[in-house]
């Protein structure tokens, strides 16, 4: 094949299993990209991973290479804090036997094209910034700096968070000069919404960003997925990792705020919070009966069958959020906020119920509880348009065209 190129991906973690945000992005990127061009593999390890995971990914991977993961203490992150000025996420994965690795895979293969995996990872496409050979690709997940500003924001308006809206203050706006230098070495950069990529194209005007979204396997998810688990009903299913300042913040809203008036309502409602390493702040919403926080589980998609309404009521964030399109592909009744939908293509009352307020959002959980007829039509057609518009099979394509230029 003539346009054949040998692609290098760099990934924060190793992307499988792919079970949650970025180790799914990165499979099924590295999945499909290798059905078209030739594909190795650098990741991070946050310990030595089993056989046949490795495995698994050398049947996409020419060469697949592991480094363990730094570990930075909070005295060092302070330290980062105090004493320079590139963001956190800039230092979180600082790695000398990753830089070393990297040039070793470099030296030893003619590579045209290094993909970047997001802005942990950027500091080592800067690292080799400038080379005629490899072009980098800068797949950036999140508009980070816009997340960090939501953040300050979010937490602006809680005198109890002001020391955390400071430091997203200062986050935003490191990640918005480090953002842009990212962007600007690299070769061609990737955004996963049109609504992202505006926002990474504001940083500067040479900043074109392709637009590929995140997606679902839609082979992998069903809509008549068995009711295996003993769920009380009627129940809300939230899911996602549960040390993610974003999901945090979306549970202590929603429990705080839209839990009492559906339980008003709806007395004998259960709300099940799934999820790997929840924050002490979401261990204690377990304090109420009915609140259910599952912690790890090894399999997700047994709570997708047991759900009655699937609810994502965050406030903070950027990016696409894969719960949704997960939620959207195995046909559930969904309640989300306009930014918990934000870059999928969901219409309010036809995929989805969307509203961003407490009263809303609880009027729409509990409407939803009431009408199983309205949960199945909107199921249905969430269904349909993950299909129609969010197969990784669709959409990874869509990069082959920036490839075949660089």
């Amino acid at each position: 094949m003539g346009d054949r190129k040998r692609i290098l991906f760099l990934t924060p973690q190793l992307p499988y299993p792919p079970e949650q945000g970025t180790a799914i992005r990165n499979y099924h990127l590295i999945q499909q990209v290798a059905t078209r061009h030739a594909v190795d593999l650098l990741s991070f390890v946050s310990s030595e991973p089993a056989p046949e995971y490795v495995s698994a990914l050398s049947a996409h991977c020419g060469r697949v290479e592991l480094v363990p993961a730094p570990e930075r203490s909070g005295r060092q992150r302070l330290g980062t804090l105090l004493t320079s000025r590139e963001p956190d996420m800039a230092q979180r994965l600082a790695s000398q036997a990753y830089a070393e690795a990297l040039a070793r895979m470099l030296s030893s293969g003619a590579y045209d094209i290094v993909q970047v995996e997001g802005i942990e990872m950027a500091r080592f496409g800067l690292q080799i910034a400038g080379m005629h050979r490899p072009a980098i690709v800068f797949d950036d997940h999140n508009a980070e700096y816009l997340l960090q500003q939501r953040a300050f924001r979010t937490d602006l308006r809680r005198p109890r968070r002001w020391p955390q809206a400071a430091y997203s203050a200062v986050q935003w706006l490191r990640l918005r000069r480090y953002e842009r230098v990212a962007c600007l070495a690299s070769a061609g950069v990737v955004a996963v919404s049109a609504l992202d990529a505006l926002a990474i194209g504001r940083l500067d005007p040479r900043i074109e960003p392709l637009v590929v979204p995140n997606g679902v396997d839609i082979a992998g998810y069903r809509t008549d997925l068995p009711d295996s688990l003993p769920l009380r009903h009627p129940n809300l299913v939230f899911t996602g990792k549960m040390d993610y300042r974003p999901n945090v913040d979306a549970m202590r809203w929603f429990c705080a705020e839209v839990w009492p008036k559906v339980r008003a309502e709806v007395p004998g409602v259960h709300l099940y919070i799934v999820g790997k390493q929840p924050h002490r702040e979401v261990q204690r919403l377990a304090e109420d009966e009915q609140i259910n926080v599952t912690g790890y589980v090894p399999d997700i998609l047994p709570y997708f069958g047991g759900a009655d309404v699937y609810i994502v009521p965050l406030r903070v964030g950027g990016g696409t959020r894969l719960k949704v399109l997960e939620a959207m592909a195995t046909g559930l009744a969904m309640v989300s906020t306009s930014l918990g939908a934000e870059g999928i293509e969901l219409v309010h009352g036809e995929h989805a119920m969307l509203a961003d307020t407490a009263g809303a959002f609880a009027a729409a959980t509990i409407r939803l509880l009431a009408e199983p007829a309205l949960r199945r039509s909107l199921g249905a057609q969430a269904r349909a348009l993950a299909e129609a518009r969010y197969s990784w099979r669709q959409i990874i394509p869509e990069l082959f065209p920036l490839y075949a230029r660089l």
